[in-house]
């Protein structure tokens, strides 16, 4: 409908329906219930949704046209892997206390921009209910958001309170972010921008040229919608990373130990360890 190009498939590939439309969500990014899981669809019987004309350069889906670029395979996600900018991966420990990576992000510069793709309907709307969930999350903190309409359609353009930080006269000081997502087939791809990205016109455009470089794999797997979609890490990365990691926790035990053993000495955090290909962990 909005002329997006997809992969040639078989015309004889069937299709599998949609199941429990009408189970309950709690959020947006919420949990959910796995009654609410959407089947496996296949490619051809893909619908193109109003939401399409947002996306009509990127990100991209990837039974689609994709423009040719280096990117990194990350599972889920394909990051344009571009000259002065690092890919960052974001992990956080769940309920039992084991690591899961919640998202990426991509550094270049003063500017910082953190995905995160979701399982979504095929109906669009999902983005919509998020933005509403983050409007609501940053007023609570006593920031600001307000609603624009971008590259990728509807946006959030906040002002969120920086914990600790005030000015002279008393004032809180809030850092500006910028929310930005767009609704893809049967996905959503969810992007943070902090720094320079989210005030300067120039360092916006660029950061939403790596948003639109982004390929995003949605799979054959159901997902219930709103949950994170599987980031995964090649085992050559891996390694590099938990070589970093231990790189750095071994400089800070001698930085420790220097500053035990000298009266002037003072103990300094480590630089975050960087693989040779630009990935680090976080």
């Amino acid at each position: 409908m909005f002329g997006r190009r997809r992969k040639k498939r078989d015309d004889k590939t069937g299709g599998a329906a949609e199941t429990g439309a009408a189970a309950r969500r709690n959020g947006a990014a919420g949990e959910v219930s796995f009654d609410n899981e959407i089947e496996p669809e296949r490619p051809t019987e893909r619908i193109d949704k109003e939401a399409d004309r947002y996306r009509a350069t990127g990100p991209w889906d990837s039974t689609e046209d994709v423009p040719e670029a280096r990117r990194m395979d990350l599972g889920s996600l394909k990051l344009p892997m571009e000259q002065g900018t690092d890919i960052q991966v974001n992990v956080a420990q769940d309920a039992r206390g084991k690591q899961k990576i919640i998202g990426v992000t991509l550094v270049r510069g003063k500017t910082a921009l953190q995905v995160q793709p979701f399982a979504a309907p095929k109906s669009s709307g999902l983005w919509d209910e998020m933005r509403e969930e983050l409007r609501e999350q940053v007023t609570k903190q006593g920031g600001k958001a307000e609603e624009h309409s971008g590259t990728f359609g509807p946006e959030l353009q906040a002002v969120i309170p920086v914990k600790g930080k005030k000015t002279e006269d008393g004032r809180q000081l809030g850092q500006r972010v910028r929310f930005i997502g767009v609704d893809g087939p049967r996905w959503v791809l969810r992007g943070v921008i902090r720094g320079e990205g989210a005030s300067k016109p120039e360092m916006m455009a660029e950061a939403e040229q790596l948003f639109a470089n982004i390929v995003v794999v949605r799979g054959d797997q159901p997902v219930p919608p709103s949950e994170l979609l599987e980031i995964t890490v090649p085992k050559q990365l891996q390694e590099r990373m938990a070589a970093a990691v231990k790189e750095r926790a071994a400089h800070r035990a001698a930085q420790r130990g220097n500053a035990g053993s000298s009266p002037n000495g003072s103990s300094s955090e480590g630089q975050a360890g960087r693989t040779p290909d630009g990935a680090e962990g976080s």
